[in-house]
């Protein structure tokens, strides 16, 4: 297999773009992991990722998927983590990206599954190809704290040895420049977690002799939802989302989750983000004018501790039906994760959306069963032991992931 050579000129054609996806597919079966350089050298990763990351900085947080006509047709797809074999087969089974036909991927592109840089950079490659038909939003896995924890970091290091730091510390620059939401037709919001809080400044009050005092963290019953507009204003580009302080919003919509009981209350469960009840989904979709929230972030494992929320057998649950619309929840890595310590496999399909005029907010889903067989690979992390599907963020291991990020 020759090695893939970015193009004279910079300019990524059909040809290439399957080129790559060829490529990989090959070497996930022919080579070793380290010999990964042989086919996509550290150059052409260069050109790649440097390419593709001015692209996504120049977009806003919440990106608008509009340029929509009677034959378009927007397709969603939920976390695929690494793996590469699915991810080529949906987009094989739903139709490659082309004039109509659009794709929003709502995150979680790494980590757990073996091929999480492959399936990051067939991605990217598609984004460089499609800007405006191609939309990749940031999932919790695409941070520091998570690529050390579940093995997108280790992947990378044994893939590309000496320059692995090289290799890694270029894509969490890439992942700092995902947007969050993305806003289909007018009428659908789609993130990786979901809803999010309206951020509430701290409140300066004079303290003795004038000094400033800041108050500490909100109180629950302060929490409000937040507006398209504050989204719109949050700072993404930081290497972990923040749990504490004033720039909360990007950890709300990356690590959010749906619950039946009413109201807004702070995630205990994963230590970051929000649970937003049916009459929150209400508000948003009033206040905003919506009709559909897409959103991700929970595979078989988690939505089996989860009360009264469907499982993720078929890739997809809707999870709130109320008076404006829906909520749903999409998935689309199957027979997820790649490497269980569990006795029995989940085996759960994966899903995907596809939206359609005249409106896009009918959605029709796409069940589907994982590619057999996988090659054989090995995992990049301890999945016996790591703290099972994201439950709860390690503060003690994202405080010394800001030491060394830091130093």
């Amino acid at each position: 297999m020759e090695p893939v050579t970015w193009p004279n000129g910079g300019t990524l054609t059909n040809e290439w773009v399957h080129g790559l996806m060829s490529s990989f597919e090959w070497s996930s079966w022919n080579l070793p992991p380290s010999q990964l350089p042989s086919v996509m050298p550290v150059s052409v990763f260069d050109s790649l990722i440097l390419t593709a990351s001015k692209i996504l900085h120049k977009e806003r947080n919440i990106v608008h998927v509009d340029d929509l006509d009677s034959d378009s047709k927007v397709v969603v797809v939920g976390d695929v983590h690494g793996q590469l074999h699915d991810l080529l087969f949906l987009l094989k089974d739903a139709g490659f990206p082309s004039q109509n036909q659009f794709y929003v991927f709502n995150g979680d592109y790494v980590d757990r599954g073996a091929w999480g840089l492959e399936t990051f950079l067939v991605l990217l490659s598609w984004k460089v190809l499609m800007p405006d038909k191609v939309f990749l939003l940031r999932g919790n896995h695409e941070s520091k704290y998570c690529t050390s924890m579940y093995g997108f970091e280790k992947e990378v290091l044994t893939k590309y040895g000496d320059k692995g730091k090289h290799v890694y510390r270029k894509c969490l620059g890439c992942f700092e420049a995902l947007p969050l939401a993305s806003i289909i037709a007018g009428r659908v919001y789609t993130a990786h977690g979901g809803l999010f809080r309206s951020p509430v400044l701290p409140k300066r009050t004079r303290g003795k002799k004038n000094r400033k005092v800041r108050l500490l963290e909100p109180e629950t019953s302060s929490l409000k939802l937040g507006t398209l507009e504050e989204l719109m204003q949050a700072r993404r580009s930081v290497l972990d989302p923040p749990w504490e302080g004033s720039n909360l919003i990007p950890g709300d919509v990356l690590w959010s989750d749906p619950s039946m009981t009413p109201g807004l209350s702070p995630n205990e469960q994963r230590g970051i983000g929000l649970l937003w009840g049916p009459d929150c989904t209400e508000e948003f979709l009033k206040k905003c004018e919506l009709k559909l929230i897409i959103r991700s972030h929970e595979g078989p494992d988690a939505r089996e501790k989860r009360d009264g929320l469907g499982g993720m057998d078929i890739g997809y649950t809707i999870d709130h039906s109320v008076e404006s619309g829906k909520l749903i929840t999409i998935f689309s890595a199957p027979d997820y994760p790649q490497f269980q310590a569990t006795e029995e496999r989940y085996r759960n399909k994966g899903a995907y959306i596809i939206l359609q005029a005249p409106d896009f907010t009918d959605p029709q889903f796409r069940s589907f069963e994982a590619v057999t067989p996988r090659p054989k690979a090995n995992p990049f992390y301890d999945f016996e032991n790591v703290i099972d599907s994201d439950d709860e963020m390690d503060k003690s291991a994202l405080d010394t992931n800001e030491e060394q990020a830091s130093h």
